[in-house]
This record gives C-alpha cells, sequence and structure tokens, in this order.
C-alpha cells in the first residue's frame, strides 16, 4: 500500500486514479447531487420541473450539468419530437448508485448537525469573528 492524498490503498491503475478524481470534483459540485436528488425523489423530470425542484440554478448552469451529467453516464435524456420541445430526464442505475453512495453524507450532516454549528461558533469565538 502506498500513501496517497492522505490515504492508504493499494496500487490503482492511473485511469481508475483519474476517475475516482473526476467523480469527486463532479459530486464536489452542489447541483449535481442536488438534481440527483431531485430525479431519486420524483423519478423522470423535464428541464423546467429539475430547475424548478432544485431552485437557485440558472438555466445555464442547469443545461451545462445535466449535459455533463449525461456524459458520465449518470442520467439519461430523451427529446420528444413535439412542438415545443419536451426533454424529459431520468436517473440511470449508475446515477442512483452513486446518490445511494452519497446518501450517507446526508445520514451524517442530520446527525451531526448541532455539533458541527457548535464547533463552528467556539470556532468564531475564539477568533472574534
Amino acid at each position: 500500500m502506498q500513501e496517497q492524498g492522505g490515504f492508504f490503498h493499494p496500487e490503482v491503475s492511473p485511469g481508475v486514479e483519474a476517475l475516482v478524481r473526476d467523480v469527486i470534483a463532479q459530486v464536489a459540485d452542489k447541483w449535481t447531487m442536488l438534481i440527483l436528488e431531485a430525479l431519486e425523489e420524483h423519478g423522470t423530470l423535464r428541464f423546467t420541473q429539475i430547475g424548478r425542484i432544485v431552485g437557485g440554478i440558472s438555466q445555464k448552469m442547469l443545461t451545462k450539468t445535466v449535459r455533463q451529467m449525461e456524459c458520465d453516464g449518470l442520467i439519461t435524456r430523451k427529446v420528444h419530437p413535439v412542438i415545443p420541445p419536451h426533454v424529459d430526464y431520468t436517473q440511470t442505475e449508475l446515477g442512483r448508485e452513486l446518490t445511494a453512495a452519497f446518501c450517507g453524507v446526508w445520514v451524517w450532516a442530520e446527525t451531526y448537525y448541532a455539533q458541527v454549528e457548535a464547533a463552528r461558533a467556539a470556532f468564531k469565538a475564539r477568533e472574534g469573528r
């Protein structure tokens, strides 16, 4: 095992390591996780529905995010040949697995919210902020 980035793990191929870094960078984007959560809770959604449910996301950012998610295989996009255009987005199995993997973060946040807030308040008090 070797140490990389503060973690010990067996030798991994550069391709796997690059994928892990890419996924972490993508998931660290709050919009990706919020969109996955919306699709998990509501099933297949239209573009405008995703924007309404997620809230606070610009149309440009929503477009960029869903395109990257489709590229990564987290969602599928189906265009219906009608006027005006009707586009549906659905979570893929990869997207559902990623959602399940990060569900632990939500559980952790719910469990330790008060402790984190207390630590932040104590830090601000010590730092005089």
